[in-house]
């Protein structure tokens, strides 16, 4: 079959080659290679495809299989920029615990293993997100929690430090640039206050845990061992602040239109605090920065409707 990935995906593609030249050409040759790196997975794993996932995600392919079996899988195909090297990493250390199960160790160099995972099929379809607002954050809370356990012993994983640290420097870079963002109202000060943040919150850390990375409601879907698992981590060590800090701006856009939208903010801050036994003068702080640090990212790459909304949420914080 052609495997075609979604416009989701090309899109996010073509943002990436607005980020720069480097990403430009990794993501064209990724693109290049792909229909050939998915007929290699497939057959060496003696899969049977029924289906790209569509939408599917901004950072891989997406596709419905069948082991030889008859098992239903996933099997994920994502450049080197989504780090799926790490992601395997990770789902190995976790082994289905919270988590979404590994089922392969990848292939034989050069026979499909580069940047392809296999895993056990979800429903691609049903997430947290599908739930009430208050129901879905417990849901995804507690999906949270299972996932925070201490890391590997060797230094695989990227540290909150170091992902923060490049983020930081585009952030800066941006910020001062002609992008559209310095001129925004009040863009500046609040990627001054983002970037205070978060050396104050480096200074001292009060664990260091293996986190999802980019965990949200719509990173949580239905399974069959186990309601609720996670997919999608860009894995990273460092406190558990950091990982929760994401969830907290959840359907952002609902925060936005709503009238009432900074006291909510401040009521899930202190929700998901307490429920998770984090700071939240830490979980404030790490949510302002990623909310800016997202919102100066998506001026870069020509989104400037989400833009508006991050920055608006971030001038809450």
């Amino acid at each position: 079959m052609a495997f075609e990935p979604p416009q989701r995906l090309l899109r996010a593609l073509g943002e990436t080659r607005r980020s720069g030249p480097e990403g430009a050409d990794e993501g064209d040759a990724w693109l290049e290679g792909l229909p050939l790196l998915a007929r290699r997975a497939v057959d060496v794993r003696e899969l049977t495809v029924e289906r790209v996932q569509a939408p599917g995600g901004r950072s891989s392919l997406v596709v419905l299989v069948r082991r030889a079996d008859g098992t239903p899988a996933v099997l994920k195909l994502a450049p080197a920029r989504a780090r799926p090297e790490a992601e395997r990493a990770a789902l190995a250390h976790w082994d289905g615990r919270g988590a979404v199960r590994l089922l392969d160790d990848g292939a034989p160099e050069g026979t499909g293993g580069e940047g392809v995972l296999l895993l056990e099929r979800l429903h691609p379809d049903v997430s947290v997100r599908s739930l009430p607002e208050a129901k879905a954050l417990l849901e995804a809370a507690g999906t949270l929690r299972r996932l925070w356990v201490d890391p590997p012993a060797d230094p695989v994983f990227e540290t909150v430090a170091e992902r923060t640290g490049r983020q930081a420097e585009a952030m800066r870079a941006t910020a001062a640039g002609d992008s559209g963002i310095a001129a925004g109202a009040g863009a500046g000060a609040l990627v001054e206050a983002a970037l205070e943040a978060r050396e104050e919150l480096l200074l001292e850390p009060p664990e260091a845990r293996l986190l999802h990375g980019t965990f949200r409601q719509s990173k949580v879907l239905a399974g069959e061992r186990v309601p609720w698992l996670a997919v999608g981590p860009d894995p990273v060590v460092g406190e558990c602040a950091f990982d929760l800090a994401r969830l907290v701006r959840d359907r952002v856009e609902d925060l936005i239109a709503s009238p009432s939208g900074p006291s909510i903010t401040r009521r899930r801050i202190k929700r998901l605090a307490e429920s998770l036994e984090v700071d939240q003068a830490r979980l404030r702080g790490w949510t302002l920065f990623r909310a800016v640090e997202s919102g100066v990212r998506a001026a870069r790459v020509g989104r400037p409707q989400d833009a508006e909304l991050l920055l608006e949420f971030a001038g809450w914080l």
